[in-house]
Order: C-alpha cells, then structure tokens, then sequence
C-alpha cells in the first residue's frame, strides 16, 4: 500500500509540474468544489475582463497570482474565506472601502471574501487598474534610475580604492556599521571573503529578483532584507567554512529549510558551503514564501 501511494503521489506531482499556471488555477477551482471555488473563479474572471495583459502565475507551491510589471495580487483559499491580497495595497486608492484585511501593515492591503459575499465587479476593476498603474509607474521610475545609479557607482570607485580595508571578524564576518538600504549591504559582499563574496553578490541578486521591492540594511554585521513596516523575512552571515542564511518564519516555509533547533524558535535556516550544489529555484521560492510572511521586527 505505501508503495501505491507513493506511486500515485509521484504521479501527481509530475502533473502539476507539466501543467500550465492556468490550468493549475481551473484544478484549484474544481478541487475546492464549493462557495470557494465559485468565488475564486468569479475573482478571476474579473482580473482577466480588467486588462487581457494581465499574467496568470502559479507561485508558492500553490497560490494563484496575478501580475502586470509586477505582482499585482493573489488568491489564496482558506476553511472560512477567500483571500485577495493586493502587493501593494497600502499605496492604492480604495474610495468603496474594499479591503478589509491586513490592514495594520505599510505595504499589504487584502479583500477577505466569506460565504454569502458578493463580488463587487466595478469597483474590484477600478481597484485592479490602481494595481497596474503603481507597478506601471515604478517600472518607469526604475527604468530611469538605472542609469543614474550605474554612474554613481562609477564614479565611486576610486573612493572606494582608497577606502580602509574591512575588518573580518570571527568566521570571517565583514565587520560593517549598522546602516539601512543598499551600499552597506554591497559593502559588506564586496568584503566577504575568497568564494563567499562572489556567493553574496549571488545571494543578493536572487533576493531581489524575487522580491523587487526588498528594503536592505546591514544589522549585527549582517545583510537584512525585508519589506517596508513588514519586518525582515532574512539574513545571511559569514562563518569559518560556510554562509548561513536564516529565515526568520522558516517553520512556516515549504519545504522546511534543514537548519534549526530548539533554541531557534520560527527561524531555521541553510548552509552553503564551497564547491556544494546550491539550489537556485528552490532558495526563489523559499524568499517569495518568506517575503509575504509576517517579519520579524528586533
């Protein structure tokens, strides 16, 4: 019997792995068989009459997504409600009153959908259109900086010459002053040492491909990264043989990161080593997992 199980278990996944974003969304909606299923596919229907440029995505190991220069919002079912999580919500005009969920944060805005509810198609489509237009803008706005940022590095670098060398600390941890947003992060992978450095500037670049609008500060001599009046979602730390990277709600991540104890309560964390195989895709999907999380606030 556990033999069959499996067999069957292994058949599934590697139907969900062939199939499209879209077809994963109908199986989700058949599979709910219920109010939930009804609204989630009312919810769609309505995401895709607003702008037919909208992308349908499937992330999280489960979640339906939809995005336009961005995620826009997201799907997420529940015993007693349908979620609709707008990514940027805070910063949306909302003159009908339509969220009415995780309202205490700076970033996050969502609309909780009960039995019973109904969907409010006109102004759900007017809010949608808020979505485009800020991700719209702040793809604009960072197509513009770009440039700006690429000179400023330029004409940094004889400054950074002639800068002090870094002191490396125990395990070879860069010792860098608590500061917030990008150049102390970039110091501290720049003074990383041997292969570690080439694995931070790595580390870095797959957090904000999966999160663009990841905050960074360097606390306790390390990277942090987390979303605005969030928390932070992570952390990574030079040690002796290896980088640690430490997830604050960890337990709440699927798969279960391998590193924790006891003594580390939600966080659990990896170990990259040199010359180890290091899974790309999988460290992706843990940090969008970890970004949409309650963070953690010191």
């Amino acid at each position: 019997m556990k033999k069959s199980a499996r067999t069957a278990t292994t058949k599934s996944e590697a139907s969900i792995s062939a199939s499209t974003p879209a077809e994963l969304i109908d199986q989700r909606i058949a599979e709910l068989g219920d109010w939930r299923g009804e609204t989630l596919a009312r919810i769609r229907d309505v995401v895709r009459q607003t702008n037919p440029d909208i992308v349908e995505e499937w992330k999280w190991r489960g979640m339906p997504t939809w995005s336009y220069n961005g995620i826009l919002c997201t799907g997420e079912t529940y015993r007693q409600a349908v979620k609709m999580t707008f990514a940027h919500g805070a910063s949306l005009k909302d003159p009908t009153g339509l969220f009415n969920a995780s309202l205490e944060g700076k970033t996050r805005r969502a609309i909780d959908f009960h039995e019973g509810d109904k969907v409010n198609a006109r102004a759900l489509k007017a809010l949608i259109r808020e979505a485009i237009a800020f991700n719209t803008s702040k793809a604009v706005g960072k197509a513009k900086n770009s440039a700006t940022t690429s000179r400023k590095k330029t004409d940094s670098t004889s400054d950074q010459t002639t800068a002090e060398p870094v002191v490396l600390l125990s395990g070879g941890n860069p010792q860098i002053a608590k500061a917030d947003g990008d150049a102390p992060v970039q110091a501290y992978i720049a003074a990383m040492p041997g292969w570690k450095s080439d694995l931070g500037r790595r580390l870095d670049e797959l957090i904000v491909q999966a999160v663009p609008n990841v905050t960074k500060a360097v606390r306790w001599n390390s990277p942090f990264y987390g979303i605005e009046g969030e928390g932070w979602f992570l952390s990574f730390h030079c040690l002796t043989k290896y980088v640690k990277v430490t997830f604050f709600a960890g337990t709440s991540l699927e798969p279960l990161p391998p590193g924790g104890t006891e003594r580390s309560q939600e966080s659990r964390w990896i170990d990259i080593y040199e010359n180890k195989p290091f899974d790309e895709g999988q460290f992706i999907h843990w940090v969008q997992q970890a970004a949409i999380l309650p963070g953690w606030t010191p």
